[in-house]
């Protein structure tokens, strides 16, 4: 679960990770009052969107208005609130489409003298968090990964321990802060890896993470993001969700229980299994095809999940075939062909749909879809339903 940059700072607050002030705004008139309240001569509007890259994001039909804007008086202030509130704000990471931008971040100015990156996420591989940190802050990290690696420094730590002083050390030391600087970095970068564990984060990110003239640490951005699956430990971050922010479909499969990504292609999958629905997509690709979506309906499918799986599938404009990939286990053949049977008749197939069973009771689910009136082509493998789906899905 991703959650805007106001409500990741104020979470770092609470968790004494340094910040800014700042107030979030819905209308111009309400930035204005965020620039008064503030009382400062500078003060930054910043669209919230969950997407980064938003300092070099453009409206879209308006290039010139920039998605973060460093304002001077309460005339810039409404201004460029006037310019991003309800406008679509396209960046490197919400794609040619953008997103709109409902609210703004209106912050204090502070005086910085340097600008690095920060950004904490799980390396599975070693089992731990691990930390990165660069001098290369305030630009696209990904490019900075791309093109020049060795300039981010890494530190993996232990979660019931946290980042130890000596690691704090090591990357003062390759990021080339010492003196009263170093002191602050004692501080927070030690936090901001408590900050990752206590909440259960998939990603912490900070670009820029900045040092001021008088040598404080602040955190300029914050990028969160919560490891969905832990979220029943943390009830109370359920209220930061912003559904506008979300894919209407994948928000409403998630109201019945299944797992679906929408994605640009045009073969519609429902499968049953995480890894089996990996491999569906896998192969449709292989056979030419481009999957429309990952959806896993899950071992315990029933007719109302398989019922909403289609009706999500067939809304989407772009999909031109479905493919039903299922291995009976749980979840037996007959009670899929079943739901399967019942979902024609609920929403109605208009799209060729090509049905691959196999598992507990396939021949009876297969009989079942034989002797109903659901327009289907049979496969019997996963190859055969790959190769059937991409060539009629036209």
């Amino acid at each position: 679960m991703k959650i805007h940059e106001y409500q990741g700072k104020e979470l770092f607050r609470q968790a004494g990770v340094p910040v800014l002030e700042g107030i979030v705004a819905t209308s111009p008139d309400d930035a204005v009052a965020a620039y008064e309240k503030l009382g400062g001569p500078i003060a930054v509007v910043k669209s919230q969107i969950h997407a980064g890259g938003r300092g070099k994001g453009t409206v879209k039909d308006n290039p010139d208005q920039r998605g973060v804007v460093v304002c001077k008086s309460a005339d810039e202030v409404r201004q460029a609130a006037e310019g991003l509130l309800g406008k679509t704000l396209v960046t490197i990471q919400t794609g040619p489409e953008g997103k709109t931008v409902n609210q703004v971040f209106v912050e204090a100015g502070c005086s910085i003298a340097r600008e690095l990156y920060l950004g904490i996420v799980l390396d599975r591989a070693a089992a731990k968090p691990v930390l990165m940190a660069s001098t290369e802050g305030g630009v696209e990290i990904e490019k900075v990964a791309e093109e020049t690696p060795e300039l981010i420094y890494k530190e993996h730590f232990d979660p019931a321990i946290g980042l130890e002083a000596y690691q704090v050390r090591k990357l003062c030391k390759k990021l080339g802060i010492s003196g009263p600087a170093a002191k602050a970095a004692f501080k927070f970068m030690p936090a901001i890896c408590r900050f990752f564990v206590d909440y259960d984060c998939s990603l912490t990110e900070i670009n820029p993470l900045v040092i001021t003239t008088d040598d404080q640490m602040i955190a300029l951005d914050a990028k969160v993001t919560f490891d969905s699956n832990a979220l029943f430990r943390h009830k109370d971050l359920l209220e930061l969700r912003d559904l506008s922010e979300e894919e209407p479909s994948e928000v409403q499969a998630g109201k019945f229980g299944l797992s679906y990504v929408k994605l640009d292609g045009n073969i519609g999958c429902l499968v049953n299994g995480a890894g089996l629905a990996m491999s569906t997509m896998d192969i449709i690709k292989y056979h030419g095809g481009e999957p429309a979506n990952f959806l896993d309906v899950g071992g315990g499918a029933n007719a109302e999940q398989v019922t909403e799986a289609f009706r999500i599938l067939l809304s989407d404009p772009g999909c031109k075939g479905v493919l039903v990939n299922i291995f009976g286990g749980i979840a037996r053949c007959t009670t899929i062909a079943a739901a399967l049977i019942e979902a024609s008749q609920t929403v109605g197939f208009n799209v060729p749909l090509v049905v691959r069973l196999e598992g507990t009771e396939v021949e009876e689910g297969r009989k079942m879809l034989a002797d109903s009136d659901v327009d289907i082509i049979n496969a019997t493998d996963i190859t055969d339903a790959a190769k059937k789906i991409v060539a009629a899905a036209v």
